[in-house]
């Protein structure tokens, strides 16, 4: 199973807050998020993780549907690095 983006707002509801204004909180989590890493930035969860942006450079690839060798350019991506206590949590030795 999935945790979705509805299922946090409900659980967030679930806190005493409007659905609505539950909406609205994670709405602002997300942008901030997105806006730090749009700018190169990291963002530090304790006890959660680590969100970074990594450029991977230029390299060879390849078309699947033709088979055709082709360049790909450079681009950035987001990655998640968990924290000692959310690895711990997942293999059960919390």
């Amino acid at each position: 199973m999935t945790l979705t983006k509805n299922d946090i707002v409900m659980r967030v509801s679930e806190m005493g807050f409007s659905k609505q204004r539950s909406v609205d909180i994670i709405e602002k989590l997300l942008a901030i998020m997105k806006d730090t890493l749009a700018v190169g930035e990291d963002v530090l969860i304790s006890r959660f993780g680590k969100f970074c942006i990594k450029t991977k450079g230029e390299r060879k690839g390849r078309n699947p549907a033709t088979g055709a060798e082709m360049i790909l350019r450079d681009r950035k991506v987001v990655t998640f690095k968990c924290s000692g206590k959310l690895r711990d949590k997942i293999n059960g030795d919390d």
